[in-house]
């Protein structure tokens, strides 16, 4: 088991910054990859960003490419959502999800096992 606990969300105006957290416990050394989703009120839960922990190869929603940025401290078994030049669209609940899929792809939903309890992020204009 793997268990996922986001911080860092928050009300904030468009153009500012957040930077979310996302740290795991348990069984980490099982992952394959790590992921970040979205889901705004009425709409299906999105991806974002991901990272394949071997490779640290990073990938992002065409949405949030230039504004966002994924890092990792492997120390800490966490990761990091750092969100820049806020827009009001990038308003949902935010999850971290982990993965123990060797080879699947990161930005599919039904690759991650393991869930956050998601943190909200407000953006107003």
């Amino acid at each position: 088991q793997v268990q996922l606990v986001e911080s860092g969300g928050g009300l904030v105006q468009a153009g500012g910054s957040l930077k979310l957290t996302c740290a795991a416990s348990g069984r980490t050394f099982t992952n394959y990859a790590m992921g970040w989703f979205r889901q705004a009120p009425g709409k299906e839960r999105e991806f974002v960003t991901s990272i394949i922990w071997g490779i640290s190869s990073i990938r992002y929603a065409d949405s949030v490419k230039g504004r966002f940025s994924m890092s990792r401290d492997n120390a800490r078994n966490t990761v990091y959502l750092q969100m820049n030049s806020l827009k009001p669209e990038d308003t949902a609940v935010y999850y971290c999800a982990a993965s123990d899929t060797w080879g699947a792809s990161t930005d599919r939903r039904t690759a991650y096992k393991y869930w956050g309890q998601g943190t909200q992020v407000t953006v107003s204009s």
